[in-house]
């Protein structure tokens, strides 16, 4: 409890006030509490129990641990199911009841600052949280962001040969922006693999061609082959910044194509951030399990 008004410091000192009727036991209470010897021994013995705590009150306060004092002598007397000390008087049960009232209007008071404090945690929560999402969504724009101007510096140079292998670089730092699983290219009985990812359980090979001419068929036949040399479980991605030709979509399709066609457009739709490596497979792989074709343009994804 940070925060004690005059209303909340009043609730206290009545609950005290009124569940201990003898000087004694109120004593022995506030020395429990944190009240301090010296503090206590101010205590003059024709000064009534209200004017002590009257007094002593602004003093706790105002003391580095006064505080913690208070609000551990709130949390007690909030705790209270029976009051002892009333016990033997003859108007016992008026004594009770006055103090079973003031103790209850302290424990409302109580619960109602606790709520609040929960509702402000809550809600200093959610800002920590919203500002997280704010945080790691402004630098996702900006990887993207800085991916795009990449992929447009090596566009002014397709066709040539280090560009072609800095785009397979591009190509897998933007699979790790997407995190997705994927290897880089390597090579396996003799035969360049320009590297592989695996969407949903399915591990499929990359054949990445960064050439201003359009795919061909013979380039399909090759990641064909590529594919059909691994387990069942392996399909095939063709990624060609400048397209395909004819032959070449015809070649890759068919009732059980392994192969999807990749071109410049999914490239960019994926860093306009509308949609994952993940999902832009999903899409084009149903598509080629619902008709057999193994390129769906991005014009028509809403189809």
């Amino acid at each position: 409890m940070s925060e004690f008004t005059p209303h909340f410091l009043d609730l206290i000192a009545d609950a005290a006030h009124k569940s201990f009727w003898r000087k004694r036991a109120l004593r022995a209470f506030l020395r429990r509490c944190g009240i301090s010897e010296p503090a206590l021994a101010t205590w003059a013995a024709d000064e009534s129990k209200r004017d002590f705590l009257d007094r002593i009150f602004p003093v706790v306060e105002k003391h580095t641990h006064g505080p913690q004092v208070l609000t551990k002598m709130a949390r007690s007397l909030a705790e209270q199911k029976s009051f002892p000390d009333l016990d033997g008087w003859e108007d016992a049960e008026l004594k009770k009841q006055q103090a079973r009232e003031a103790v209850s209007a302290l424990r409302d008071f109580l619960r109602i600052k606790d709520e609040q404090a929960l509702s402000e945690r809550e809600r200093a929560e959610t800002r920590r949280r919203v500002g997280e999402v704010r945080q790691r969504s402004a630098e996702r724009r900006q990887t993207l962001a800085r991916l795009a101007a990449r992929l447009d510096e090596l566009a002014a140079e397709i066709g040539k040969q280090e560009a072609g292998y800095r785009f397979q670089d591009w190509f897998y730092d933007m699979l790790d922006y997407f995190e997705v699983a994927s290897r880089r290219p390597y090579v396996t009985a003799g035969r360049q693999i320009d590297g592989s990812v695996t969407v949903d359980g399915t591990t499929y090979l990359n054949e990445l061609k960064f050439t201003r001419e359009q795919a061909t068929g013979p380039d399909v036949d090759i990641l064909h082959k590529k594919v059909h040399d691994k387990s069942d479980n392996t399909m095939g991605i063709m990624v060609s910044m400048s397209g395909y030709s004819k032959p070449a979509m015809d070649g890759a399709s068919g009732p059980r194509s392994l192969i999807l066609l990749l071109d410049y457009s999914h490239l960019y739709l994926l860093l306009t951030g509308a949609m994952s490596f993940t999902e832009l497979v999903t899409r084009i792989r149903r598509h080629s399990s619902q008709t057999g074709e193994a390129y769906l343009p991005v014009s028509q994804f809403g189809s």
